[in-house]
């Protein structure tokens, strides 16, 4: 499968200045076989150490952090002998040996020569948590779920050639083959290990198998790194969420995790997912003007899971309601459509919020920000749209110059005030104007 993260690494090894790389991102997204994916096609060779399964690994940086003898433990432990320029050095899940992590200024500083990428399942959690941090002496990125670009190149590339050529037109005459597209991946999502198998065997209850055991793995990460107290509220929070996205207003309420439930018990419940990358959060803004943080709201938000298929496993969604028709676009009043819209802005490294009035029930699903200013964004499910609270918006604060985008099963239109982009082309909307 190809990751369209893969060029990033590209660049990061190209740069002369290049510092040891941080790759974060939720369980399961592919950091390790990405990792070895990029040192087999673009090294001589890897040094793999797994510092969570590898016992020698333990004591790896708490002697000194000599680099020398560092890399001397790395050759003993693999069996390759680290050369600069040829090697790419992997420490992968990093977050669990003492050090490990601040032991990267010292590749900065003392061996820059050297290719360095570490990794972590939880790296997030113990940024968030105040681990010494070897701060401007490492790179980042972030790898997300796959997004339906990526799964289009796994499942059916000739159609992700047609919707890269951006003729609309042409787009169109393949709808129907696009939205077929669009429900599998509704139903699978974007973690890599079920989109191979998916792939692969076209099996729909390993599909879900294979998503529960990621969910498992989740819980089992929040038993096992927090507090009996702290593991249920977590738990407690995750649990909510499929009743919070099935609102029709999908502001997160406390209330809904349990009753008489309030912030402060919870806030760091919900800090924890979003650190581990399990869930997005997505603030609500008071004005969609730029830059659009600036007028961010604390107060309100929403909570996406990190990934459209786990959502659906959560909820129990079946093949037949998720793969047949037009369900899993009329049903679940939206929820899987906006779960969709929200994992293909994070994926393509935007930052999402959403507007609504503190007046009336009017709301606009998203707001992002580009070069040229924020963006309203409606999304809407079905064919049959209405951009109601988009157009008023709009409407209403000429001097912004705001041009909306509409996101539905309908296709291409331009208007004045707004264009309309199908979901099933959102992978060029993406790579076109962003």
């Amino acid at each position: 499968m190809e990751r369209k993260l893969f060029s990033e690494l590209i660049k990061w090894k190209d740069r002369p200045e290049h510092k040891p790389l941080l790759l974060l991102g939720v369980r399961q997204a592919g950091k390790t076989w990405l990792m070895k994916e990029f040192g087999r096609r673009c090294f001589d060779n890897v040094a793999y150490v797994n510092c969570d399964a590898e016992p020698l690994a333990t004591h790896l940086f708490t002697e000194d952090y000599n680099i020398n003898r560092i890399l001397f433990s790395v050759q003993a432990i693999t069996g390759v002998k680290p050369e600069a320029g040829k090697t790419l050095i992997v420490f992968d899940e990093l977050q669990q040996v003492e050090r490990g992590l601040h032991s990267l200024k010292y590749f900065a500083e003392n061996a820059p020569q050297y290719h360095v990428v570490a990794a972590g399942s939880l790296l997030g959690i113990t940024l968030g948590h105040g681990e010494s941090f070897p701060v401007g002496k490492v790179d980042m990125l972030h790898i997300h779920p796959m997004d339906f670009g990526e799964f289009l190149l796994a499942s059916a590339p000739q159609l992700y050639e047609v919707v890269q050529k951006g003729d609309w037109t042409l787009i169109e005459s393949f709808a129907s083959k696009l939205k077929e597209q669009l429900r599998q991946y509704y139903f699978v999502g974007g973690m890599p290990e079920v989109v191979a198998d998916f792939v692969t065997r076209h099996d729909q209850t390993r599909v879900r198998q294979l998503q529960q055991d990621i969910l498992n793995a989740y819980r089992n990460d929040i038993f096992k790194h927090t507090t009996p107290t702290e593991s249920m509220r977590i738990g407690q929070v995750l649990d909510s969420l499929p009743s919070q996205l099935a609102k029709e207003n999908k502001k997160f309420i406390y209330g809904a995790i349990k009753k008489g439930a309030r912030a402060k018990e919870f806030e760091l419940a919900i800090q924890w997912l979003v650190d581990a990358g399990i869930v997005c959060r997505v603030p609500r803004v008071k004005e969609i003007k730029m830059p659009v943080k600036f007028y961010e709201d604390l107060s309100a938000f929403k909570l996406f899971l990190a990934d459209c298929g786990l959502l659906g496993c959560m909820v129990g969604a079946s093949p037949k309601q998720m793969l047949v028709g037009n369900n899993v676009f009329t049903e679940f009043k939206g929820a899987f459509t906006e779960e969709f819209v929200m994992q293909q802005l994070v994926a393509s490294g935007l930052t999402p919020y959403y507007w609504s009035s503190e007046t009336t029930p009017a709301e606009i699903d998203f707001v992002v920000e580009n070069v040229d200013g924020a963006i309203p964004i409606e999304v809407k499910a079905e064919e049959n749209v209405r951009a109601k609270s988009m157009a008023t918006y709009i409407g209403r604060h000429p001097d912004e110059h705001l041009h909306g985008l509409r996101l539905s099963m309908k296709g291409y239109e331009r208007q004045e005030w707004m264009t309309n982009v199908p979901l099933y082309a959102i992978t060029k909307l993406l790579n076109g104007i962003f």
